[in-house]
């Protein structure tokens, strides 16, 4: 009978996150026999997802944008980063790293079970959708990286580990995409609230699948008619699931991200906090409300000169994301009719005007304790794949349709949609507009910015931090490879575009 190892996908957590996998890696393994231990494996591949989506990741993905900046010491808000280092780059190599080895595990694992297949089908997808996660999450942050679908059981595998070169990220996700069209139909379809997953399903895996492709039509300009053509196949099924985008399917209030699992949500992380009791949380929301926090003798608050007595008594509030001018004037007037103006971004509250704009209650964490921010995060919601669909349709010479999307979004919002745009480029621009408003805060902008090109001139044109602006460089679109880890490598590795 064929037996699987089982304790190591148990330990993986627990051990060095990167490249240089741990000597001590080869341990005495358990079995792998039942259902249960197969979803064990799999549930392995989300532990790295709470130190990843923390704040130095909101840092490089949206406080570093044309949208906000953070004027704080924090040398990621500054793009004080290189190889040596690194800064928030370490956090997510190591645990995007430990996160596909995990996969890698689970897979390797389950290829090898005596279970029906048929039964272990969606873990199995489940578990190549993760590993196609972390790539995405990778590629998206650093470019070019080390592919591989090893499970590292001995030294041999090991010692081909450490010196893997850069793979193309076109490459890498044409792979994963191929991987998962093949079984993408093996997780129930549905919506992620109908089906009550707060891990990688159908939708999950639909998203991942246009996100990955949409990277490819923009980077891989000889097969971009390919790539909008695959992404804008993965998006219809999702429409067919999801539907219209109307405020009665899906509340605008429920973006808010203390609203959690909502039926417009298609993956978020997942966050609690109950004092003495159960903790997994992060602190985003401490950067993202009213600044200075002032308390008097009696133990009263105000924010910005403010009285908030939603955020309570007992928050701490970090020096702030920031909206720039182009945010606050442009994307998001004060007194228009855009209805995410006192969600997204706020003037005043209950009728007292703070003395500049600051990101609003869709990021707060009522009553928080501390920085334990206990809000979920949205990682995939419905409104993003519109407009993913919006841009796919509008790439592929199909405008009226586009318009259509992109005014659903548009009007959810109380905004009067649009007839017609004069060109491709701006009907282009304005779609890239409006992901700006309904995503933002959302660990999204950069990633979009780099994907379109323009990340560097708009950063450049548009921050309000002039540290930033001093040490942005074009080199700093992707963050570079850890200096450690391209020395464990033997010159495998490289940083060329940072030596330039």
């Amino acid at each position: 009978m064929k037996r699987t190892l089982f304790t190591a996908a148990l330990l993986l957590p627990l051990l060095s996150c990167s490249l240089k996998e741990p000597d001590d890696l080869f341990v005495s393994p358990g079995f792998v026999e039942t259902l249960q231990q197969a979803d064990a494996c799999v549930t392995a591949t989300y532990s790295p997802l709470n130190p990843v989506y923390a704040l130095g990741f909101a840092i490089a993905t949206e406080g570093c944008t044309d949208l906000f900046y953070i004027q704080s010491g924090t040398q990621d808000a500054q793009m004080d980063v290189s190889p040596a280092n690194a800064r928030f780059g370490n956090t997510v190599w190591e645990y995007a790293y430990a996160g596909i080895r995990n996969a890698n595990y689970a897979i390797w694992a389950m290829d090898r079970s005596d279970i029906d297949p048929a039964d272990l089908a969606p873990l199995y997808a489940e578990a190549k959708a993760m590993r196609a996660y972390w790539f995405y999450i990778l590629t998206s942050f650093f470019g070019d990286v080390p592919y591989y679908e090893d499970y590292v059981g001995d030294r041999p595998t090991l010692d081909k580990v450490r010196h893997l070169p850069r793979m193309s990220a076109v490459q890498t996700r044409e792979t994963l995409i191929a991987q998962l069209e093949a079984c993408v139909d093996d997780l129930p379809r549905g919506r992620s609230y109908d089906l009550g997953l707060q891990r990688a399903g159908w939708a999950f895996t639909r998203m991942l699948m246009a996100k990955m492709a949409m990277w490819n039509a923009c980077k891989d300009e000889s097969r971009a008619a390919e790539w909008w053509a695959k992404a804008a196949s993965s998006l219809e099924a999702l429409q067919e699931v999801y539907g219209d985008l109307t405020e009665e399917a899906y509340p605008l209030d429920d973006t808010a991200f203390r609203i959690k699992d909502t039926p417009e949500s298609i993956f978020e992380i997942q966050h609690t906090y109950t004092p003495g009791g159960l903790q997994y949380f992060s602190n985003y929301a401490a950067v993202l409300m009213p600044y200075p926090l002032s308390k008097d003798a009696a133990g009263n608050c105000t924010f910005n000169g403010v009285k908030v007595d939603e955020l309570g008594t007992e928050c701490i509030v970090w020096q702030p994301m920031r909206p720039n001018a182009y945010l606050a004037n442009g994307l998001f007037i004060n007194g228009g009719r855009d209805r995410r103006v006192g969600r997204s971004i706020v003037y005043s509250w209950d009728g007292s005007s703070f003395s500049r704009s600051w990101p609003g209650p869709k990021f707060w964490c009522y009553d928080m304790i501390n920085t334990y921010d206990s809000n979920n995060y949205p990682v995939f919601r419905y409104a993003d794949a519109v407009l993913m669909l919006a841009e796919t349709y509008n790439a592929l010479d199909r405008p009226d349709e586009a318009m259509a999307l992109l005014n659903s979004v548009k009007t959810r919002a109380g905004l009067s949609g649009v007839e017609s745009f004069t060109t491709k480029d701006r009907l282009l621009d304005e779609i890239q507009m409006e992901r700006g408003r309904e995503l933002l805060g959302e660990f999204q902008r950069k990633f979009d910015l780099v994907r379109w090109g323009i990340w560097f001139k708009r950063t450049y044109e548009f921050s309000d931090y002039q540290v930033l602006k001093d040490n942005l460089r074009p080199c700093h679109e992707y963050y570079p490879i850890p200096d450690t880890e391209v020395a464990l490598s033997e010159g495998a590795l490289d940083n060329k575009a940072y030596e330039e």
